[in-house]
C-alpha cells in the first residue's frame, strides 16, 4: 500500500473502511472464518452454544480452528444444546481426547458443565449478557460472565480460556462472539439473535491483525493489544458509525489477514 493512507483525513479514511467493510461482509466470508460452525444450526440454543465454544478455540490457525470446532461438535452429536443439557457421564468420556493447542479434554467437559448450568440456573447465555451490560459497553457483562461461568468445580487452568476485560485483557474472542450474536444488518454473516443488546455497544476483537492495521491507518496509538487499546479503538470507531461501531472488524481484519496491508514508508 502506498504512504498515501498516511494522509487521509478522517472522513477519507471513514469512506476507505466503509467500502473494506462491503468488500468483506458478505456470506463468502463464512467460507473460511469459525462463524461457519454456527451457521450449521438453525435452533438458536444450538446457534449460541457452537459460536461460544467455536469462538473460545478460536486462536491459532484458521484451518485447525475450523477442524477441531466442528470435532467439538461431532462429539456432542452435531446437536450441542441436547447434549449439554442431557448427556450422561459416560457420554461425556470420548471429550477427555479432545485437544486444541492449550484447550484439553478437561477444559472441554468443563466448558459443558458450565454452560449447563447458565442454562439451568441463569436463563441462559444470552441473559448473563443482556442482564450485565452497561449503558455504552459490555466489557462488565464479560468480566460478570466469567465470574458466574466458574461457579462451578473446575481445575484452575481452565479460568484462563475466558478473558476478563476489567483485568484489561482485549478479550478478542468474546468480543467477536457477541459480534456474531448482536449484530444483524441482513448480509448473512452475524447472527443478530440476541435482541435485548444494541450493537452500538459491541467492541472490536481485537488481535495481531486488527490491530497492526489499525495502527498502520493511525486509529490507535497503544502498542499492547489489550483491554486499553480497546476502549481506545472503540471511542474511534463509534466516531466513523455511532450504531454499528463494530462493523469495521470486517474491514481491518480484512486488510490484515487477506491482503496482508501495510504502509510503505
Amino acid at each position: 500500500m502506498l504512504n498515501e493512507f498516511k494522509f487521509m483525513n478522517q472522513n477519507e479514511l471513514k469512506q476507505f473502511l466503509d467500502e473494506k467493510v462491503t468488500l468483506y461482509n458478505t456470506p463468502n466470508f463464512i467460507e473460511s472464518d469459525p462463524i461457519q460452525i454456527p451457521h450449521f444450526y438453525t435452533l438458536k440454543e444450538d446457534i449460541e452454544i457452537a459460536g461460544f465454544l467455536t469462538a473460545t478455540i478460536a486462536w491459532g490457525n484458521r484451518k485447525m480452528i475450523l477442524i477441531n470446532a466442528k470435532k467439538m461438535m461431532e462429539l456432542m452429536g452435531n446437536s450441542p444444546f441436547d447434549f449439554i443439557m442431557n448427556h450422561t457421564e459416560n457420554q461425556l468420556l470420548p471429550l477427555n481426547n479432545f485437544v486444541h493447542r492449550t484447550f484439553n479434554g478437561t477444559d472441554f467437559i468443563t466448558f459443558i458443565q458450565g454452560i449447563k448450568k447458565i442454562y439451568t440456573n441463569y436463563g441462559g447465555l444470552e441473559n448473563i449478557f443482556t442482564l450485565h451490560q452497561d449503558t455504552t459497553s459490555l466489557q462488565k457483562s464479560i468480566s460478570k460472565f466469567k465470574q458466574l461461568f466458574f461457579e462451578i468445580q473446575h481445575q484452575q487452568r481452565s479460568q484462563k480460556h475466558i478473558s476478563d476485560p476489567l483485568n484489561n485483557s482485549a478479550a478478542k474472542r468474546l468480543n467477536m462472539y457477541l459480534r456474531w450474536m448482536c449484530r444483524n444488518d441482513n448480509k448473512g454473516v452475524d447472527f443478530g439473535i440476541w435482541k435485548g443488546i444494541a450493537p452500538s455497544k459491541l467492541s472490536c476483537p481485537l488481535d495481531i491483525h486488527s490491530g497492526n492495521v489499525a495502527r498502520q491507518l493511525g486509529l490507535l496509538n497503544r502498542m499492547q493489544n489489550d483491554g486499553k487499546a480497546v476502549v481506545l479503538l472503540d471511542e474511534i470507531l463509534r466516531k466513523f458509525d455511532s450504531n454499528d461501531p463494530v462493523k469495521y472488524d470486517f474491514a481491518l481484519f480484512g486488510l490484515g489477514v487477506f491482503e496482508g496491508f501495510k504502509i510503505t514508508s
